[in-house]
């Protein structure tokens, strides 16, 4: 693979906030890996770091659809015995952690852009979630 060709992968890691990328061409192998700026604070388990939801123009002007800005599994309580961070009728806040995604090993606090009522929990503990999945639907 040639360096311009590495250098505009690099550049789409970057813009989409990506930490790794992994390409199989013919019996080539090419990984890339860049740190992601840590924001929040960290445990000896895992770091964490606070990522805003994706949010698209609202399809329906009833609700707000929060959708996974990355890769990952998605996590509804911050350990395996907790309670859930939201669940469906809970009120929130904006900046209220909803969820967590898990992205290579990276636990990333997915917040809430606005004020609302859960009205729908879209996916499950432990599901592998992509970009723009949609996780929670919030009434206004």
């Amino acid at each position: 693979m040639k360096e311009t060709e590495i250098r505009k992968y690099a550049g789409l890691m970057k813009e989409l906030g990506l930490t790794g990328l992994e390409m199989t061409i013919g019996d080539s192998k090419v990984r890339l890996e860049r740190s992601a700026p840590v924001q929040g604070t960290g445990s000896l388990a895992a770091v964490q770091e606070t990522v805003p939801a994706v949010q698209a123009a609202p399809e329906n002007k009833d609700y707000i659809s929060v959708k996974s800005p990355i890769v990952g599994v998605f996590y509804a309580a911050p350990a395996e015995k907790a309670e859930s961070y939201v669940k469906a009728g809970d009120s929130v806040n904006k900046g209220q952690t909803l969820c967590i995604i898990e992205a290579m090993k990276l636990m990333n606090e997915i917040v809430a852009e606005d004020d609302g009522v859960i009205s729908e929990v879209c996916v499950t503990n432990g599901q592998v979630v992509e970009y723009g999945t949609e996780l929670f639907r919030i009434r206004r």
